[in-house]
């Protein structure tokens, strides 16, 4: 008899055990794969026969695992959720009905969200989905993915959508309340510093130097997240380096004002990167982005 592939025993009696193991019972497991108790004890006498070893400990009033039964227990179910999560991705990129979009918070909410609201208006029939993540890599299950930096040269499905520039914000009190005239009277102020791991971010250091000031630069305030960086600014806990693009919504309203007209332009660009070429969904709105950044 040949050897089943990956020397490992029979799929009913890994489903059967890892049903018991889950719910600590027989009945329970019966019933979700809709056989009987007799069944399942069968599978797992059967199973700990082939391994050799006590998976269960029968009880009067019901079973327990064993050492061996809980460790064979979260090796199944590691299994089982990546076979998952692999099947839910083909069956995603078969049905083609939605295109999901790799995304971070501050684009999401700053400039992606308002777009999709514009392509929703002609092309209604397509499901737009956002994995947004701040971590500076694109999930692996993204057809799109929108990133800041360098524009790979490597990878033809790869358009720039942007360049944005960099200014000094803060709201309208903070501004009041702490005139600057010169860049090293902002280097003075409380400056709120938003820390990542992306490759190339212009931080506030970076961006005095590219003004031509090197000074030590005040370090009062630090967060994780772009969008909580802009809030804090709003609130008047300090100056905030802004993208003038993607704070467009705040200058016009006037949450946040300019406390230079200095602007610093990184040599880093915002792209999209296609990476379903075959979906004809995620094409339609890859195509449909680059068109739409070009024109704003």
């Amino acid at each position: 008899m040949p050897q089943r592939p990956y020397d490992l025993p029979s799929l009913t009696m890994l489903v059967a055990f890892e049903a018991a193991a889950r719910h600590v019972s027989f009945t329970t497991a019966a019933r979700e794969l809709n056989v009987t108790p007799a069944a399942i004890s069968h599978q797992i006498k059967a199973l700990e026969a082939e391994l050799q070893c006590s998976l269960f400990q029968r009880h009067h009033r019901g079973v327990s695992l064993t050492e061996s039964g809980a460790y064979l227990l979260v090796a199944l179910q590691r299994g089982f959720e990546g076979m998952a999560d692999a099947i839910g991705q083909l069956r995603r990129r078969a049905s083609g009905a939605s295109v999901t979009i790799g995304v971070t918070t501050a684009v999401s909410s700053l400039w992606l969200t308002p777009k999709l609201a514009q392509f929703w208006k002609t092309h209604g029939d397509v499901s737009v989905t956002q994995i947004v993540s701040d971590t500076g890599e694109a999930p692996a299950e993204c057809d799109l993915s929108i990133r800041y930096g360098i524009v790979p040269r490597d990878r033809t499905e790869c358009s720039v959508l942007f360049r944005d520039r960099l200014m000094a914000l803060a709201s309208p009190r903070f501004a009041a309340a702490h005139p600057v005239r010169t860049v090293a009277d902002l280097a003075a102020l409380p400056l709120i510093h938003f820390e990542t791991h992306v490759a190339g971010w212009t931080d506030w250091t970076g961006w005095f130097r590219a003004l031509g000031n090197a000074a030590p630069v005040r370090h009062s305030h630090r967060v994780n997240n772009y969008m909580i960086a802009l809030q804090a600014a709003r609130d008047d806990m300090g100056a905030v380096l802004g993208w003038v693009r993607l704070a467009r919504s705040y200058l016009t309203t006037g949450e946040l004002v300019p406390l230079l007209p200095d602007q610093v332009e990184p040599r880093e660009d915002f792209h999209v990167t296609l990476h379903a070429p075959l979906s004809r969904r995620a094409r339609l709105v890859y195509d449909w982005l680059v068109s739409s950044a070009r024109t704003d």
